[in-house]
């Protein structure tokens, strides 16, 4: 597949050369999958911000995440190459999670995503608002009488 950019007069504009999958309609599609998921951008945004972590502390950071849910997303997160896992064989044993060089790669996509939030979720919010409000009731015509 390939992927160009082209300039156009109300922003970028990418055309893709093949059609095949979910890829083909939008190329960004297995990005999304890998980093947008509802736990991977807090643990990738904790260890940017908070540096190495054990996986206690990284819990606390977070909040609300389950100890199960954290153990599952820490491991894809490493298999996707975005976290290192850090074993000291120790007593007892130290575990600690970072964020890997490919990982830290994403901080200017997040930062651009933290502006464009900053400056535009008032503008999603009155959407929202707008959107659902009551219409307003159809005005009643009175019938002729003939």
């Amino acid at each position: 597949m390939t992927i160009e950019r082209t300039p156009m007069d109300a922003g970028t504009s990418w055309r893709v050369d093949s059609a095949a999958g979910a890829e083909g309609v939008c190329p960004v599609a297995p990005v999304v999958d890998i980093v947008f998921s509802r736990w991977t951008t807090p643990i990738l945004w904790a260890l940017n911000e908070h540096g190495r972590m054990r996986f206690v502390e990284l819990e606390r950071h977070i909040g609300t995440i389950t100890p199960k849910v954290l153990t599952q997303r820490l491991r894809q997160l490493e298999r996707d190459g975005l976290v290192v896992r850090t074993y000291h064989p120790e007593v007892p044993p130290r575990v600690e999670y970072e964020i890997s060089e490919l990982g830290r790669s994403l901080g200017p996509l997040f930062a651009t995503l933290a502006e464009w939030a900053a400056a535009k979720l008032p503008e999603v919010e009155r959407a929202r608002l707008e959107y659902d409000a009551p219409a307003p009731a159809p005005a009643l015509v009175p019938a002729r009488r003939s």
